[in-house]
């Protein structure tokens, strides 16, 4: 592995594991048993590393996005292996989410790829959300209101079901992953058909 690499591996570690606000490039360097200026060759501060992690996960987060609407004919099932692997995903990054505000108020270009992302990923979810109404998932007279509504309730769970559990559970990941990936999904039950609910308590519910 590049030194380069290792740094933002060992960056990701130190951060998830003891907090954005406290790691410097020191700490990463005396772990890795690297001088600082080695370090600084790679990243002259730790804002530079963070732009990368954040990056990463964007890039992680347009495959699965990319995957899924690959799939012709989406099923609840897709759906799901989606919001389960995103909260794998949010996990592996979890500094990020624990400290949001600060990060997107400290890093400018974060935030603005941030509000990119935000909207991109509301046009998507609107397409993938009328192709089940389309396929008969979704009921069919939902009113485009709660169609809207629903991109937004999923960004407020995935944004800051970290938090959540670190202050309320604390849940391990495998745990964590399951639980609120499952209540996410239940922000989709009300809106399927008969049919899909009665999968849906079969699937999902039994197993939980």
């Amino acid at each position: 592995m590049k030194t380069k690499d290792k740094i933002l591996s060992k960056a990701l570690e130190l951060f998830n594991e003891k907090g954005y606000n406290t790691i410097t490039t020191r700490h990463i360097a005396a772990d890795l048993n690297i001088s600082p200026g080695n370090l600084h060759y790679h990243f002259k501060h730790s804002e530079d590393i963070i732009k990368i992690l954040f990056s990463e996960l964007i890039l992680n987060m347009d495959v699965l996005m990319n995957n899924l609407q690959k799939i012709n004919h989406k099923t609840l099932e897709d759906l799901y292996q989606f919001t389960y692997s995103t909260y794998e995903v949010f996990y592996s990054f979890r500094f990020i989410f624990m400290n949001f505000f600060d990060i997107l108020k400290n890093i400018p270009v974060i935030e603005a790829q941030y509000e990119s992302i935000n909207i991109t990923r509301k046009d998507e979810f609107q397409m993938i959300f009328k192709g089940f109404q389309t396929n008969n998932i979704f009921k069919k007279d939902i009113p485009d209101f709660i169609i809207r509504s629903l991109t937004t309730q999923i960004f407020i769970i995935a944004d800051n079901w970290i938090i959540h559990n670190s202050l309320s559970f604390k849940l391990n990941k495998e745990e964590a992953v399951k639980h609120y990936a499952l209540i996410q999904m239940n922000l989709f039950y009300p809106l399927l058909t008969d049919e899909q609910q009665q999968l849906y308590q079969e699937k999902y519910i039994s197993e939980s």
